[in-house]
């Protein structure tokens, strides 16, 4: 196979294989968001489905542990979307590879991009092996499977459990985003977006008599905006 072409089929289960080491990572906090979801009532198959439809761990821990705040349907998605803000810089980038593709084919694209299989597709480029849309979607797909599968069986595992506060396991949010954080940490780099992002939503939170979500969104725009504004530069 040539260093500079490789048939979409190829690309496909080349990413499908190289996302693997990351995968489990992912099946870590998916398990730990699994443990969370049950606690707020949700059963292994909801669970697995908002997964699928949603895909993007972040968002979904954000919105369910809003919802066990007692915030609200309405400002729990909010909350989510907002923190997730960065996924729209990621598919901005993906120009190149979207152009010109059928309209499911974008959609496609743009579901499966995760921090994962977008950095692995340009640290691959750089390494001199091909890897565009296919191998984009190959690791999409292995890592949805994946975060599908690990967040029903733990909600399904901890309904099984009489009490999860009482066996020590109601710690499964902080462990779910400490796991999260540690997976999307890509290097120095990352820091300043991070410090904004946490000022604001701390600074929110601790001084203005509001709802802790909206020092969420706001951290989380400000964050995004800082970082949308230092790449142009």
């Amino acid at each position: 196979m040539s260093s500079s072409f490789a048939s979409p089929r190829h690309e496909f289960l080349c990413g499908l294989r190289d996302i693997t080491p990351l995968s489990f990572g992912v099946a870590t906090y998916g398990l730990a968001f699994g443990l969370l979801a049950a606690q707020q009532g949700m059963g292994g198959l909801t669970t697995g489905l908002m997964g699928a439809l949603v895909f993007a761990g972040s968002s979904q821990i954000v919105a369910v542990e809003r919802l066990a705040a007692g915030a609200g349907a309405v400002m729990a998605v909010v909350a989510g979307l907002a923190l997730n803000l960065r996924i729209l810089l990621m598919t901005a980038s993906l120009r190149t590879e979207l152009s010109g593709r059928p309209l499911w084919q974008i959609l496609l694209g743009v579901h499966l991009t995760s921090d994962e299989n977008w950095v692995l597709m340009h640290a691959t480029r750089a390494k001199g092996r091909p890897a565009g849309y296919a191998y984009l979607v190959g690791g999409g797909s292995n890592l949805m499977v994946v975060w599908v599968l690990s967040t029903a069986a733990g909600a399904t595992f901890a309904r099984m459990l009489p009490d999860l506060a009482a066996m020590g396991m109601d710690f499964a949010f902080t462990a779910a985003f400490i796991l999260l954080l540690t997976s999307l940490w890509h290097g120095p780099r990352d820091l300043s977006p991070w410090v904004v992002s946490t000022v604001v939503a701390g600074g929110m939170a601790l001084t203005l008599p509001v709802d802790p979500s909206w020092g969420l969104i706001a951290g989380a725009v400000a964050g995004a905006g800082y970082a949308g504004m230092r790449d142009d530069e």
